[in-house]
Formats: C-alpha cells, sequence, structure tokens
C-alpha cells in the first residue's frame, strides 16, 4: 500500500455543501493538508506544466490519518441467528462453480469462528471439496483444533458442481460430498469421504459465511459462482441432498437463498420458512447465468431460475470503508473549477482531485464543460498490461515520471485497490463494476498514462488530458462552470437548458440513458454543443441504486473490448436493461453529436486537413478566420496531434444529420500504430458493413451542423485533439479554430448563420 493516499466521498460538490475527505497514512509523519485549484494537471516541462492555483481556504481536520488496511473481497454475511445457533447436526449444500486455479483455499460455505469452533465447506488448495471443523483442543488455553477433511479428486475450472458436508452428532461422523452436474463428467457419481468428528464444537455465534470466512480470519475468499446455499438442521444422505437440490421438500430445511431474487440490490433472499435474509459484501457480481442456463433466453428477467449465482472474487472491493479525516464546506461564493486536496507527510504526497460545480439551479456562465467523471470512475486504476509484461515500457515509466516530478505511482503497482473495469480479476474474469470510494491512482495531478521519449508528448489521458482544454479557457479568458456526469444523470436537461454553450472533453466515453436523454433535449431545443474529443458516447452503463459512486459496464456483443462479456451475461444487474454498446442500444453516436468511433492506434497523432469547401462555404468560412495553413494539428500534447489514438468519423446510415458539413478530415496516420477498425464496422478482414476500405475509414471527421431553434453541434472526432491547444502556449491554428466557434457558439445568431456576430 502507498505511505499516503486517500479519495472522496464524492467527486462533485456544490456550494454550501460538504465534502468528505478519507485518507490512510503509514509515514509515521504528521499530515499537511491544503487546498488547491487545478488549472492544468500536465507534468511535461515543454508545455504549461503543473499548474496550481493555492487558496485562502483551509479544511477541517476531522480525526488523525493513521495506518488503514483494506479488506477486498466479495462475500454474504448472515447475521448469526437463533435458527443457526440452535444447529447440532447440521448440512450446508451449495451448488458451485469455480474459477481460481489451485494454490489458494477458497470458503464456499461458513459458520466457522476459530475461537468458538463451528464448521465450513470450502475448495481446498488443491482444489478439492473439503470441510474444515472446529473440535476440542487444549484444555488449558481454550482454543480449538482446526481439521480438515477432502474428497480425493480435485474439481475442474468452470464445471458446474454440487457440494455439500454434512455432520452427524448422533454418530460423530462428518461427510464431504462432490457430484459433477455435467452429464459424462468423470465424476457424474458423487464423491464422499466420511471420517469420525472428533467430537466437534457446536456451531455457536458465528455468522453464516458465504463466499469467505469470519469476519477477523484470513478470508480465503471464494472465486466463482455460487447458487442456492443451503443449510439444514440434520445431516442429509446423498439422496436427500440431490432432492433438496432439485427443488423437493426435505426435511430440516432451515434456510435456502435464492440468488435470482433483488438482483439489483445488496440483499440475499432466504426463501425458508426463518427469512435468515443477508446482505452481500465488496459487490459481487449477480445477473450471472447459473446451473441450468439452457442458453434459450439472454435476458435474466425472463428466465430468473437460471440467473440464480452470483460470481464472487477474491479482489472486489466497492468501498475502502476508511475513516473520514478532512472535511471542507464548500463556501457559498465559491467558483465553479477543478480543485484538489495536496496532502503532505515527510517526505510523501498525494493530491485528491474534485470538483466545484454551481449551486443548484443556477448557472454563473454562459459556458458549461461537461467533466466526465463516469469515465474516469470506469477507467478507475487502469493497470495497462505493459506494466507488467514490458520491464522497458515500465522502467520508461518510472523514469518519466521521475524526470518530470511527475505523480509517482502506478496502478500496475497497486492492485490492492482495485483495477478498472478494463482489467481483469484474479480468476481471468473481467471486471464489471467500479466505484470512486477508494484511492484512484490515475485520477490524480500529474498521472501520466504513457511514457515517451519525447518530451514534445506528454503521454495523457483523462483528468490530466482535460485538464488542457481548462488551462486553454483559462489562458483564452473564457468564464466558464464545470458540471459533471452525476448531475447530469440526476438533474437532466434542466442542468444544461441555463447554458447558452455546453462542451465535453477529451473523452466522455460512458453514459447513462439519462445522460443521453439530456443532451439530446437540449441540442432539440436551442443548445450548443460542442464534442471535443473521440471515442464518445460508446457503452451504456448503470448506476448502483444503492450505493452512489458504484457504475456498472456489460461488455456485450461489438465494441473494442479489454474484455468480453459471456453469452447470456449482457444485461445490467443494477437496471436489467441490455448493457454494451450504445449503438446496439439504438443510439449510435452519429446520432447525437455526427460522429461516432471508427478506429483506434496506438497514442499517436496526424492532422486534420481543411476541406476547399468549407472555407468557400459563408456558413463554416467563419471558423477558420485567422488560419492560413491548409492543415491544422500536426502538433501537440497528446500524441504529437490533433488528430490521433481514438478517432470517430461520420455516417449518414448510423444517424449523421444530413446537414451536417465535414469541414476537415485527419489524414496521413503513422503506420506504426497500427490502425485497427472497431469491430462493429467489419464484416471479413477485407470487407466492412459500410463498404469502404479499412484504410478509408481510418479517419477522423470534423463536422458541424445546426439543430432546431438556432442550436448547433460542433465535433473534432478525435481524443488527443485538445492536447493540441497549449502547443506555442496556446497560438497555434487548433486554439484559434476553438476559438472562433467557441465565440459563434455564445453568441446570439445562430451559429451558422452567413453573417458573423
Amino acid at each position: 500500500m502507498l505511505p499516503l493516499t486517500g479519495y472522496a466521498d464524492r467527486l462533485s460538490v456544490r456550494p454550501g455543501e460538504t465534502i468528505k475527505f478519507h485518507t490512510a497514512n503509514a509515514t509515521g509523519a504528521s499530515v499537511a493538508a491544503s487546498l488547491v485549484r487545478v488549472i492544468c494537471a500536465d507534468p511535461n516541462p515543454a508545455g504549461t506544466g503543473i499548474k496550481l492555483e493555492s487558496l485562502p481556504v483551509a479544511t477541517t481536520q476531522i480525526s488523525v490519518p493513521t495506518v488503514q488496511s483494506l479488506s477486498r473481497g466479495s462475500y454474504a454475511v448472515v447475521p448469526a441467528s437463533a435458527p443457526l445457533q440452535s444447529l447440532q447436526s447440521v448440512t450446508l449444500v451449495a451448488t458451485i462453480q469455480p474459477t481460481s486455479p489451485a494454490g489458494a483455499g477458497r470458503t464456499i460455505m461458513s459458520m466457522l469462528d476459530l475461537k468458538r469452533g463451528g464448521i465450513a465447506l470450502a475448495l481446498d488448495r488443491h482444489n478439492r471439496v473439503a470441510v474444515s471443523i472446529g473440535t476440542a483442543g487444549h484444555p488449558a488455553t481454550g482454543g480449538i483444533d482446526l481439521r480438515q477433511i477432502e474428497t480425493p479428486t480435485p474439481l475442474e475450472l468452470h464445471h458446474w458442481y454440487r457440494v455439500w458436508v454434512s455432520l452427524d452428532r448422533d454418530t460423530d461422523t462428518v461427510t464431504v460430498g462432490a457430484q459433477s452436474l455435467a452429464s459424462g463428467h468423470p465424476i457424474r457419481a458423487p464423491l464422499l469421504t466420511t471420517a469420525k468428528a472428533m467430537k466437534a464444537i457446536p456451531v455457536g455465534g458465528a455468522a453464516l459465511i458465504i463466499g469467505g470466512t469470519y469476519a477477523g480470519q484470513d478470508p480465503y475468499r471464494f472465486n466463482g459462482k455460487i447458487e442456492c446455499p443451503m443449510v439444514f438442521d440434520r445431516a442429509l444422505t446423498t439422496d436427500d441432498v440431490v432432492r433438496a437440490a432439485a427443488g423437493e421438500a426435505v426435511a430440516g430445511l432451515v434456510a435456502a437463498w435464492d440468488f435470482a431474487q433483488d438482483i439489483d440490490t445488496s440483499r440475499i433472499i432466504d426463501t425458508g420458512r426463518h427469512g435468515l435474509h443477508g446482505k452481500l459484501v465488496n459487490s459481487p457480481t449477480r445477473a450471472m447465468r447459473g446451473s441450468t442456463w439452457t442458453g434459450r433466453e439472454q435476458c435474466y428477467r425472463h428466465a430468473s431460475d437460471q440467473y440464480a449465482a452470483i460470481n464472487f472474487h477474491d479482489d472486489d472491493l466497492d468501498d475502502c470503508h476508511w475513516p473520514v479525516t478532512h472535511e471542507f464546506k464548500v463556501p457559498d461564493d465559491f467558483k465553479s473549477g477543478a480543485y484538489a486536496l495536496m496532502l503532505k507527510a515527510g517526505d510523501d504526497a498525494d493530491n485528491i482531485p474534485f470538483f466545484v460545480v454551481p449551486p443548484k439551479g443556477i448557472a454563473k456562465s454562459k459556458l458549461a464543460v461537461l467533466v466526465s467523471t463516469f469515465t474516469y470512475t470506469i477507467y478507475g486504476n487502469h493497470a495497462r498490461p505493459e506494466w507488467a509484461n514490458d520491464p522497458v515500457w515500465r522502467n520508461a515509466w518510472i523514469k518519466q515520471a521521475k524526470d518530470w516530478q511527475a505523480y509517482p505511482h502506478n496502478p500496475g503497482a497497486h492492485a490492492e485497490y482495485g483495477l478498472s473495469t478494463y482489467n481483469y480479476h484474479t480468476d481471468g474474469s473481467g471486471i464489471a463494476l467500479a466505484s470512486w470510494h477508494r484511492p484512484m491512482l490515475n485520477l490524480r495531478i500529474g498521472y501520466i498514462t504513457y511514457p515517451y521519449p519525447d518530451i514534445r508528448a506528454s503521454g495523457l489521458r483523462h483528468y490530466p488530458a482535460d485538464s488542457h482544454l481548462l488551462a486553454w479557457l483559462d489562458a483564452k479568458g473564457h468564464d466558464c462552470d464545470l458540471i459533471t456526469d452525476w448531475e447530469l444523470h440526476h438533474e437532466g436537461v434542466e442542468l444544461l437548458e441555463r447554458y447558452t454553450c455546453v462542451m465535453t472533453g477529451t473523452h466522455p466515453e460512458y453514459h447513462t440513458p439519462e445522460m443521453l436523454d439530456a443532451l439530446e433535449a437540449y441540442r432539440n431545443h436551442g443548445g450548443r454543443f460542442m464534442y471535443l474529443g473521440g471515442n464518445g458516447f460508446y457503452w451504456k452503463i448503470a448506476l448502483d441504486p444503492e450505493k452512489s459512486g458504484q457504475i456498472e459496464i456489460r461488455r456485450a456483443e461489438g465494441g473494442i473490448r479489454a474484455w468480453a462479456a459471456e453469452p447470456g451475461e449482457y444485461y445490467n444487474q443494477f437496471d436489467g436493461e441490455y448493457g454494451g454498446l450504445w449503438r446496439r442500444n439504438g443510439r449510435p453516436p452519429q446520432k447525437l453529436v455526427g460522429v461516432g468511433f471508427t478506429a483506434q492506434g496506438n497514442f499517436v497523432g496526424s492532422y486534420y486537413r481543411i476541406r476547399p469547401e468549407a472555407r468557400m462555404d459563408p456558413h463554416t468560412s467563419w471558423m477558420f478566420d485567422g488560419i492560413t495553413e491548409e492543415t491544422i494539428g500536426g502538433f501537440g500534447f497528446s500524441g504529437h496531434g490533433a488528430a490521433g489514438f481514438e478517432l470517430d468519423r461520420a455516417d449518414r446510415r448510423l444517424g449523421t444529420p444530413s446537414n451536417a458539413r465535414i469541414v476537415a478530415q485527419s489524414e496521413n496516420h503513422p503506420p506504426e500504430a497500427p490502425w485497427v477498425l472497431v469491430p462493429e464496422e467489419q464484416l471479413t478482414h477485407i470487407t466492412t458493413i459500410p463498404g469502404e476500405s479499412h484504410k478509408q475509414l481510418i479517419r477522423a471527421d470534423m463536422v458541424i451542423f445546426s439543430t432546431p431553434e438556432k442550436g448547433a453541434v460542433f465535433s473534432t472526432g478525435s481524443i488527443t485533439f485538445c492536447g493540441s491547444l497549449p502547443y506555442n502556449n496556446f497560438d497555434n491554428s487548433v486554439s484559434t479554430l476553438l476559438g472562433n466557434v467557441l465565440t459563434r457558439f455564445l453568441g446570439h445568431r445562430a451559429p451558422l448563420s452567413e453573417h458573423p456576430e
């Protein structure tokens, strides 16, 4: 763990509200905290460098920052209760699909307390089904001995099994069993091991843990799916277990949890007579296909009995639960903008960015910048594969961070804080849930995403890259409000309609239906919208209805994906809707902003060539006032060029409005990228859906079009566009172009009118 770090309870806050900071300090030194306004977060000394403004305000220290721990891994807790505490003989049954390679024990169900005794059903380090029982220990210490019994044959990964353990007090025996649910499987017949229980200590007051062990012990979190766990108050026979798992009424049932119920919550529902409901910890993934899934139904809402499984992971983390150490009540007259809490303890430092948005119902400016905090969270702690697989890349990153005095910590070295949805769990499955209630090391002032041997490029994405736009607005004297995804999702078009113009940053990729509805309504009722990025409005997400700050992504069919959701698992657990690409949900980005994702390369860029007709057309010629070059943007701090990395293009077939004008197109993209089309555009290795060649579709289209009531949309179609703004101290053709468009969009007349303001 880092010696000094932390997180905020929210990413945006209004004047009059209080933002709370949770920090951990293992330095042994006292922590100094201060607040700054962030003007630029790019550490590149060839550009503006990190530019901060000290503030004459202070935070309130609530508690002394101290060493904190982390409890990773998801599980379910059923509190201790009379029906569980009174058990003497007992049987635990579950259906499981293990996904973790052998090497460490994995608990399936536990009623075991190492001080008071009990019983646990688990997989041992060889993936054999095992039972651990607490037996009478040394009379002088009052402790217990822990005895383990296991089946002789290990389970195979990604196969469904029924597993159980039964403890019979009358005969002082314990039996552990396993049976494959796949026809023709080598252990289709039950595997059983029976041994003396050696006077096992009664379960006592221990809670029931599903997917782990009792809190405070070595957790042995389960990796894989668990379905239909059950508890009986007697020792079942093998036939009893089979009949109970098939849904037959079997005597002695204490509790049976149906994971197909309340899927959008953290509750697990007991269908037994006692109602021993439980709660999930660290947000395992729900709406998972179960052991009875047939493939005939893809939506869990239509066949809930086939989705009665929960996928637990030993590295799930939805909240660090560290104590609040500092808080800041934003003054009523505080200016909207990007801010950060700066922490210092001895030689160690950290920063925690956040955004101040205007008071609810009030706009302080004609211009708003929409900050992509949901995208930041989805990418939170993105550990690039090069960190682990390429020592040259890793050493270059470390050296550049040191040389530039940039942020020194990389998520690849700190998986303990939970990785991004672009990474994998330890069992190889894709991460579908992300939360901001944890340190996100790439959401930091000075964080470098890609090391560059050349100082002309900063190698930034997301928060630091978006600060290029904020630095440009500051340098050019453009006053603006910052608003974030959170406010847009919850307040809709009412938030936007107070502004003459709204602009995005470099990569507004992830959106809820509510967000797209609001942006579309704003655009259609006179709003002027500027999309200054690439690969935007691409993935559909859902927000946790219980826990603020947690976001879900299902990487369904299509799209450039870090991992692919399994068939039958494309529907969100949080809202029950089909996930994946917005394009596959009937809302391609072209419908909203005229362009949509077409191609991706490595982090390199090129330039745009201005189309001759755009200079001749009085509706668009004003955009290029003061620009004498035929090309623009062949420079910049993001990949050396304004058109790079991820590119968007117009496509009438996908919804680009008929009145949209393509004013410039990128060309001559460096072949060493290499460039690939998005999968949803490819039919074969040589044919595409639009019918153009692969090479023709690798381009960024810069478009502008009018909308009803004097509204308009301007889109750049490139993720690296804003990286060109600071070049030559903000005096360049990209800066001039954006200034021309912004001035027109903030004016009173229609932006595409023939007569300038």
